[in-house]
């Protein structure tokens, strides 16, 4: 299928862009920024507060919206994409926000440490810690403890994957996984879509080791923490929604991650968006889509805290 126009468009406007691997740190950083205005409008909410919480490395800034000011809602730990290295609060805000409003849950953002300047697992630590203060309650919220999830697109999916593995079997234990465009195999195979969409379609398979290598460096490529999907068992992981781009590298991945679940007995439900491209679901201001994926993740949410609630 060809190109959604929408997302053409925004190929366009950055087609200009210099590779990431030829700026510093700050300058791709700065660049990132400047898609916030893309984003879409901010959701209005009944609370959005700025705190931090304990990590291993010092706190953790995180960012806590609220659809309602009622104690005992369901509660998401949310991690942004942005290759471990990019992006920040701001950038994901309005799709928190739309997160948070669509499914009747707290939704807690976290900016957890970033590459180069804090390379793998720093960025895992911070996200496994975050979620476990919203199980064990000590991140106190007034979020229901036996009604977390956690999502993350990107970067930020590989790390939701991750925790998932990581916190599979606690008590009480996560619901859900939202995992959007996640990279799940640091070896990052040629499949089909790594061949034809590594150039030209805003991630490039050029990023992705650029990324990789500013992150995890000299890691084994099959630790778990980093590839999710070389463990030798993904059953008893909570369900999930895995969401992917039709013309981005790492939709094969993607896929595959959720084929694996299902065939270790985890229920998982699998949708590419035609014709768009990575980072489709943050460009709620200029891509239709972003709205659809967003009001799905949200839809999805709920479903699994109402069953669990009734369960």
């Amino acid at each position: 299928m060809p190109l959604d126009p929408q997302a053409q468009a925004f190929l366009a406007m950055v087609a200009n862009a210099p590779p990431l691997d030829t700026c510093t740190v700050e300058q791709n950083r700065a660049q990132l920024a400047a898609v916030v205005p893309l984003t879409g409008k901010p959701a209005e909410l009944a609370e959005v507060t700025d705190m931090t919480l304990p990590g291993p490395a010092g706190a953790i800034p995180v960012r806590v919206y609220r659809p309602s000011t009622q104690s005992g809602l369901p509660v998401v730990a949310y991690f942004h994409g942005g290759g471990w290295m990019l992006c920040d609060l701001d950038t994901h805000d309005t799709t928190c926000r739309d997160i948070a409003r669509h499914a009747g849950a707290v939704v807690v953002s976290v900016h957890y440490r970033r590459s180069p300047e804090h390379p793998f697992p720093a960025a895992y630590e911070d996200c496994l810690a975050v979620t476990r203060a919203l199980l064990d309650g000590s991140a106190g919220l007034g979020t229901d403890r036996t009604r977390v999830a956690v999502a993350g697109d990107s970067a930020g999916g590989n790390i939701a994957a991750s925790v998932a593995l990581t916190l599979r079997g606690t008590s009480p234990g996560l619901v859900h996984q939202v995992l959007i465009y996640p990279l799940t195999d640091a070896r990052v195979p040629r499949t089909s879509s790594y061949v034809e969409f590594s150039e030209g379609h805003f991630m490039t398979a050029r990023d992705l080791h650029f990324f990789l290598k500013s992150y995890a460096g000299g890691a084994s490529p099959t630790d778990t923490r980093l590839s999710p999907a070389c463990a030798d068992d993904l059953s008893g992981l909570p369900a999930a929604t895995v969401i992917t781009a039709e013309c981005d590298p790492l939709r094969d991945d993607g896929e595959a991650y959720a084929a694996a679940l299902r065939k270790a007995g985890v229920p998982a439900e699998y949708r590419c968006f035609a014709g768009q491209v990575h980072p489709f679901v943050l460009l709620a201001g200029l891509i239709d889509a972003a709205h659809d994926a967003r009001r799905l993740i949200g839809e999805r949410l709920r479903e699994a805290f109402y069953f669990q609630k009734e369960a």
